[in-house]
C-alpha cells in the first residue's frame, strides 16, 4: 500500500497532518505561504527530506500571489518569502537547501520573462521531489546491504515515508530489506515528547507489514542488555563535515547505550543533508520548542502549571558514535571527515 505524503497536483498543494495521526489519516491543504510555514512549524509536515520538498512547493504558493509585472520587485518578494520559510525550523538543513535551489533556478532564469521563470520554478520543485523519491530508494538498497536474516533493529523517531518525498531514509532500509524477507524484526522507540515513534513510526510499519514492537524510550537499555537489538539506524537532520549528527532529541542517548553494549549505529540520510559549511556539530542550531509539547499529551496537561519545562527539539550525536552512514551515494565510513567530503 502506498501513501504519499506530499502531493502538488493543478496548483494544489496536499500534506498528510502528521498531528492526527494515528487516530485519522487526514489531508490538508497549503492554500498560502502562511499554511506553509505554519504546518512546518507545528509539525503537521515533519521530517528534513519532506521539509525540503513541502518548502519547494510551498514557494511556489507564495509565488502564485505575487501579483507584479517588475522584475526587480518579483525576486525581491520571491526572495522574501523563501527567508520567511527558512525561519520555521532552524536545524533542518534541508529546509534552506531546497530553498536556495528554487531560489538559484529563478536567478539563473532572470533573463527569461517572468512567466518563464515561474515555469521553472515549477519544474526544480518537481524535480526536487523526484529526486527525494529516488534518493530514498537508493539509500533503502544500500542499507539493506548491512541487514542479515533474522535482525533485530532499533529505530527513533519517524523516518519514513511520512518524513520523506519517498519511501523514507532509515526506514527505507527497514522496508528494502523486509522486501528481500530477512525476516526482521523492529523495536521503534515511543520518542518523547510528541511521540512520533509511537504514533507515526509503528502507524507506518504496520501498514507496510513489518513486525513491530513500540518501547517507551528509557526501555531501549534494557532492551539491549536483554540481547534483543543487534543494530540501531536512525535518521538525520543535518549532518557535520565530520560526521557529527543532528537529529530528535534522545538519539544521542541511543547512540552511548549502542556503544556500551557493542551495537552498529547507523545514520540513514540523503547527501543533501550533510552540510559541508560545518566544521562539526557544535555549529548546529538547535531548535528549542514550546515547553508546552512536555507538560502536555494531547492537550492534557502532565505536569503541575508553571513548572518549568526545558525543551530542545535535537541533540548532537558524535561521528565517534556513529558506525557508519548511509546515503544515496553510499555507505561511508570514519573517518568522516575524508570519506563524506567529496
Amino acid at each position: 500500500m502506498r501513501f504519499d505524503a506530499i502531493t502538488c497536483k493543478n496548483n494544489r498543494l496536499i500534506v498528510i497532518d502528521q498531528r492526527a495521526l494515528p487516530l485519522e489519516l487526514k489531508k490538508i491543504e497549503a492554500r498560502n505561504i502562511k499554511d506553509v510555514y505554519d504546518y512546518i512549524k507545528t509539525l503537521a509536515v515533519r521530517g528534513a527530506p519532506a521539509i525540503g520538498v513541502f518548502a519547494a512547493y510551498g514557494l511556489l504558493i507564495g509565488v502564485k500571489k505575487i501579483k507584479t509585472d517588475d522584475k526587480a520587485q518579483f525576486f525581491k518578494k520571491l526572495t522574501r518569502l523563501a527567508c520567511y520559510l527558512k525561519k520555521s525550523r532552524p536545524t533542518a538543513v534541508n529546509l534552506s537547501w531546497a530553498l536556495d535551489r528554487m531560489l538559484k533556478a529563478a536567478y539563473e532564469n532572470r533573463v527569461k520573462s517572468l512567466r518563464e521563470i515561474k515555469t521553472e520554478l515549477l519544474r526544480q520543485a518537481e524535480a526536487i521531489h523526484k529526486e527525494d523519491r529516488l534518493m530514498c530508494e537508493t539509500i533503502g538498497r544500500n542499507g539493506a546491504m548491512l541487514i542479515k536474516k533474522y535482525d533485530r533493529i532499533l529505530t527513533y523517531c519517524n523516518a519514513g515515508f511520512l518524513a520523506t518525498g519517498g519511501i523514507g531514509t532509515a526506514l527505507a532500509v527497514i522496508y528494502k530489506a523486509n522486501k528481500l524477507r530477512k525476516d526482521i524484526k523492529v523495536y521503534a522507540c515511543e520518542t518523547r515528547p510528541l511521540l512520533q515513534g509511537a504514533r507515526l513510526t509503528t502507524w507506518e510499519l504496520k501498514r507496510k507489514g513489518v513486525d513491530v514492537t513500540l518501547i517507551c524510550d528509557n526501555m531501549a537499555a534494557a532492551v539491549m542488555k536483554q540481547g534483543k537489538i543487534n543494530k540501531v539506524i536512525v535518521g538525520a537532520d543535518r549532518i557535520s563535515q565530520n560526521g557529527d549528527t543532528a537529529n530528535k532529541i534522545g538519539t544521542y542517548s541511543l547512540a552511548i547505550l549502542a556503544k556500551a553494549h557493542n551495537i552498529p549505529f547507523y545514520v540513514a540520510a540523503p547527501s543533501s543533508t550533510v552540510d559541508l559549511s560545518l566544521k562539526d556539530g557544535s555549529q548546529i542550531t538547535i531548535e528549542e520548542r514550546s515547553p508546552e509539547e512536555i507538560k502536555k499529551i494531547s492537550g492534557v496537561c502532565i505536569a503541575p502549571a508553571g513548572v518549568k519545562a526545558y525543551n530542545p527539539a535535537f541533540d548532537v550525536t558524535p561521528a565517534d558514535f556513529i558506525t557508519a552512514i548511509i546515503t544515496e551515494k553510499g555507505i561511508f565510513k570514519k573517518p568522516y571527515i575524508k570519506s563524506l567530503n567529496p
